[in-house]
């Protein structure tokens, strides 16, 4: 008992996040936690849904793959939002907040790169403890039943836009939006780890 205890106690205090993904259909989990949008304002994941269905990225600043995907986001949001769907993004890396992914250094970093969607701060990273997020970029479609439809990556490439072979955000939301099954419901996120 006292091995298990001691490996109990050293899994606690790593900053390794050991939690379960959320599963397609699950429903949107805290709605109502207070994130800090870049605003200072105090924002929720309800402020932001969508009617017809809301987009949750988990992002930061400083990633290489949040940088070589987010001009996506942009282009995203300016096509979707139109049509009734929500977006934020939202940064978990809590060791970070006194540094690089400060809310000071997150709304020069929205501006810089032309954000048209909210950006916000997860306290305690409970909202990626509660999605299951581990990663930057790490993508979350939901309906607007607020059910999970798609979770994974923007793209099959990161790194050049132009050479993208499948756009698995956009063919989620399209197919979402037709009323349609979701073929490719669940891709591996690709990045960062978060930083807890």
């Amino acid at each position: 008992m006292n091995s298990f205890l001691k490996i109990l106690f050293l899994l606690l205090g790593t900053s390794i996040c050991f939690c379960l993904e959320l599963q397609i259909g699950s429903p949107m989990p805290r709605v109502d936690h207070n994130l800090v949008e870049i605003s200072g304002e105090k924002i929720t994941l309800n402020d932001v849904k969508g009617e017809n269905g809301t987009i949750i990225i988990f992002s930061c600043n400083t990633c290489p793959w949040v940088i070589k995907w987010e001009d996506r986001y942009v282009s995203i949001a300016d096509r979707y939002q139109k049509l009734g769907i929500g977006i934020i993004a939202v940064n978990s890396n809590t060791s970070r907040f006194e540094g690089e992914d400060s809310l000071a250094k997150m709304a020069i970093h929205a501006s810089k790169n032309n954000y048209n969607f909210a950006y916000a701060q997860d306290p305690e990273a409970k909202l990626a403890y509660a999605f299951g997020a581990t990663k930057t970029p790490h993508v979350y479609l939901f309906d607007d039943k607020n059910a999970l439809v798609y979770r994974g990556a923007i793209d099959d490439n990161a790194r050049d836009e132009h050479n993208v072979e499948e756009e698995f955000l956009i063919n989620a939301l399209d197919q979402m939006l037709a009323g349609e099954r979701i073929i490719k419901s669940v891709s591996k996120a690709l990045g960062c780890s978060i930083k807890f």
